[in-house]
């Protein structure tokens, strides 16, 4: 059974970096597209990120030019780079995976909580 475990997340000023680490387990890493998404409070989840298998990459809107998605194969993790932070960034992050012989599943970490003081 494939495992998401996020870490990484925290306090931190409005401006500051945050790197956030999700570890992949119980599957073959390089067979599975990945993504972080975000739930604010009182708001739906969101995609922030995604890498495929490929390495392509794909932002959200709002932190084009500030977070950075990679994936490390040899380390089954994939990160998020999140710089320039701002209280809008407030959330709880995702991790989730979803294989590339079956696009209906879709994996999900317990999230890590990113809090943005201003």
């Amino acid at each position: 059974q494939v495992q998401l475990v996020e870490s990484g997340g925290g306090l931190v000023q409005a401006g500051g970096s945050l790197r956030l680490s999700c570890v992949f387990s119980g599957g073959i890493f390089s067979l599975f597209d990945m993504a972080w998404y975000r739930q604010a409070p009182g708001k739906q989840r969101e995609l922030v990120a995604a890498i495929t298998r490929g390495s392509t990459t794909d932002y959200t809107d709002s932190v084009k030019g500030r977070f950075t998605i990679s994936r490390d194969n040899a380390k089954n993790t994939v990160y998020l780079q999140m710089n320039s932070l701002n209280s809008e960034d407030t959330a709880v992050y995702y991790c989730n995976a979803v294989p590339m012989y079956d696009r209906k599943r879709s994996y999900w970490g317990q999230g890590t909580q990113v809090t943005v003081s201003s």
